[in-house]
């Protein structure tokens, strides 16, 4: 039988899905026998031995709705993002449901979130902290770059096509892998208007 439609989506999203797990916990047990967390040059080596390079830099353009990752100025990997459900202008405080806009580093990361896969962007760095004081709010913060949600509560087409996160960065699970995998720790991220 030959499947169309949603249900051959489906099948092939759990299938990537299945195997961007594995090659994380590839990458995980690789690390496992080392003492405390993966260094970067674990992650490093296995991004090469995978045969994704390394980015230095990554840029999301919020107007163009893109990220795209860079080694010495060169775009490797550009990839469609959605973002917060109001994305224009920079966050001014949390529940704002804007991405923030500036210069932050990518930081922790977590292979449990609630959406698929998920690494922190260093969002509130000092001028936005200083600047949430003056007005009397809370800058918010646990801004992520993610994938989609493991546990959908809308239908499919609506994460691919409308902003919908509450100030995050998201992107499709097969993208967030490479992400994942191309991106060591405290790379830097600029998020332009």
């Amino acid at each position: 039988m030959l499947l169309t439609g949603p249900i051959r989506m489906l099948l092939i999203d759990r299938a990537i899905s299945r195997l961007a797990l594995w090659c994380l916990l590839t990458l995980f047990t690789l690390g496992a026998h080392a003492e405390g967390p993966l260094s970067s040059s674990a992650i490093a080596g296995s991004s090469v031995e995978s045969g994704l390079p390394l980015a230095d830099y990554v840029i999301v353009n919020k107007s163009h709705r893109t990220l795209q990752l860079l080694r010495n100025g060169r775009v490797l990997r550009s990839y469609k993002v959605a973002l917060g459900l109001r994305p224009e202008g920079h966050k001014q405080f949390e529940g704002d449901f804007r991405t923030p806009e500036g210069k932050y580093l990518l930081t922790r990361r977590n292979p449990n979130s609630e959406y698929f896969l998920s690494i922190q962007v260093s969002y509130p760095n000092d001028q936005d902290i200083a600047r949430a004081r003056r007005q009397g709010v809370r800058p918010g913060g646990a801004i992520m770059i993610h994938g989609q949600p493991n546990t959908p509560r809308k239908p499919r087409d609506y994460y691919s096509n409308i902003d919908w996160t509450e100030g995050c960065i998201a992107v499709s699970n097969s993208d967030m892998v490479e992400i994942w995998l191309m991106t060591p720790p405290d790379t830097p991220i600029e998020i332009q208007p």
